[in-house]
């Protein structure tokens, strides 16, 4: 997979894709992360990607040309899958979206800055917009850093125990059971001896049944709980306050 991020700044990514397990897929050949600099498209003196929005509004607006050019020098190198813009009014960015994301080949995304882009940008040139949460951050490079971390990680090879993301929080609808390590018993702070017992079927069940418990605990909205399983909970919890782990 190919994943180009058009930026003003650069800088703020380069730490996330230059290190761990990004820069683990870089170097195995399964995963190519460029940056590019918007400033590098300007056709001005100074390098300048943004002005003044119409209308008089406060803040600053990228402008078209500069993203129209890099996007298509890029397009005239290879076909593109996606052509992404992150935005706080974008779909919500969720696992069943990174998952379908990594079996695609191309990517590019666009990082908003300032107060946005020039709308027409949306209109004629992305294909989809992504948001991480209702928030506002200071430029879209961190919500792109976010989604090439939890797409790349997915992609086969790049983790060495694909089973680990598998049974990631979400991958099922369900958030991931507690785990423990050794010591078994750190000041009287046991380990579940089921998870000492080598016996695998109560360990999974007993996995399954610590996420369904957690998950409609702490997220009922999520699609791997029922309305059924949920409401027990619900009335405990209004009563009782939050249930210990089990």
């Amino acid at each position: 997979m190919r994943i180009d991020i058009l930026t003003v700044l650069p800088e703020m990514i380069e730490g996330m894709v230059n290190c761990s397990i990004i820069r683990r897929a870089q170097d195995k050949g399964i995963a190519e992360i460029r940056l590019h600099n918007l400033r590098d498209y300007a056709t001005n003196r100074w390098r300048r990607v943004d002005d003044y929005p119409f209308g008089g509004e406060a803040g600053m607006v990228i402008q078209i040309e500069p993203v129209d050019r890099a996007i298509t020098a890029l397009k005239e190198e290879r076909t593109y899958d996606e052509v992404i813009y992150t935005s706080p009014d974008g779909e919500m960015f969720n696992q069943p979206m990174a998952n379908s994301m990594s079996l695609l080949n191309n990517l590019i995304i666009l990082c908003g800055h300032y107060k946005g882009v020039d709308y027409r940008i949306r209109e004629h040139l992305i294909t989809k917009e992504i948001s991480v949460g209702d928030y506002v951050l200071t430029g879209g490079e961190i919500a792109a850093a976010v989604i090439t971390d939890a797409v790349v990680r997915l992609i086969p090879g790049v983790i060495g125990d694909e089973q680990s993301a598998l049974s990631d929080s979400f991958q099922d609808g369900l958030l991931a059971p507690p785990v423990y390590t050794r010591p078994a018993d750190y000041k009287g702070w046991k380990a579940p001896g089921v998870l000492l017992s080598g016996h695998r079927r109560n360990i999974d069940e007993w996995r399954l049944q610590q996420a369904c418990d957690r998950t409609t605990r702490l997220r009922p909205d999520l699609p791997g709980v029922t309305a059924e399983e949920a409401l027990p909970f619900q009335l405990k919890d209004a009563k009782e306050g939050f249930p210990e782990d089990r």
